[in-house]
């Protein structure tokens, strides 16, 4: 991870014979953390929606991965582990009515390399299922869109454009044009809260958000059990607006997105846990 963080803040400086070598290194980190949280973080999804109309139409975006295991642990045998007698797949009308947006709001500074790893892979689960509607937000001083390069998370990664200054208060006006339905949306802000542009703005319109019923999350770092680096007044004022502002391990990101869609109160669910980092 040290490595391919470092690469991609160096990517400009790479030459240009080398720079397949370094997208197929980065590509085989990637599919490690698929590996390692894709099928949690669409199980977490699909508990947390809690939808119970089913289809007998297949689909892999459908699927109901909690029924499905339930009613297949009866099966179990100990050399080929559950055996399903049948798949469950949601109603796609059903699955209309319950869907939800999911905005991630990822700053590109420097510092936060190796989180945009780890926002790209989860950025593109979400976006495989038909449960959610995500939109991908990159930042510094300026905002790019990235939800068109959702389909593979290595070419969303090459999307983002690492270094440069913060204006997190210019993205989080940006994201208010992407919500349609406050009380049905997701908003999570990736950041180490370095603002260098409006902080004043900033923490308006993260209140404007909660106020409106967006449930509003700052993960301050999403890293591989290093300590986070953040902006600690700042996270502290962001906390003091009644939003969760804390730092946890890529493991627990299927618990939180659970939680998040269940309108737990996350704040008090990660410091029961003992979530390290966590502000305010």
């Amino acid at each position: 991870m040290s490595l391919a963080s470092m690469l991609l803040n160096l990517m400009e400086q790479v030459p240009e014979r080398s720079k397949e070598n370094v997208r197929n290194f980065i590509r085989r980190i990637v599919e490690e953390i698929d590996r390692l949280l894709a099928d949690d973080i669409r199980r977490a999804v699909t508990a947390g929606l809690d939808r119970r109309q089913h289809s007998p139409i297949p689909s892999a975006a459908a699927l109901d991965y909690r029924t499905t295991i339930a009613r297949g642990l009866k099966n179990y045998q100990p050399e080929l582990g559950i055996i399903p007698e049948r798949f469950y797949f949601f109603a796609r009308n059903h699955i209309a009515a319950h869907r939800r947006t999911v905005i991630l709001d990822i700053d590109q500074s420097g510092s936060m390399s190796e989180s945009i790893i780890y926002a790209s892979v989860v950025a593109c689960v979400l976006a495989s299922m038909a449960a959610l509607k995500t939109h991908v937000v990159a930042f510094d001083t300026s905002v790019v869109d990235l939800t068109e390069r959702c389909e593979d998370p290595v070419d969303m990664l090459f999307g983002f454009q690492l270094g440069g200054g913060t204006d997190i208060e210019r993205s989080l006006a940006y994201c208010g044009q992407l919500v349609e339905q406050p009380s049905r949306t997701l908003l999570f802000l990736i950041s180490d809260l370095d603002e260098g542009g409006n902080q004043a703005g900033m923490l308006r319109r993260l209140e404007e958000f909660r106020h409106s019923g967006v449930t509003v999350i700052c993960l301050l770092a999403v890293t591989n059990g290093g300590k986070p680096y953040y902006n600690a007044d700042m996270a502290k004022r962001v906390a003091a607006l009644g939003i969760p502002c804390f730092a946890c391990h890529p493991e627990r990101l299927p618990q939180l997105l659970d939680a998040a869609l269940r309108g737990r109160d996350i704040a008090s669910l990660f410091a029961e846990k003992g979530v390290n980092g966590r502000a305010g």
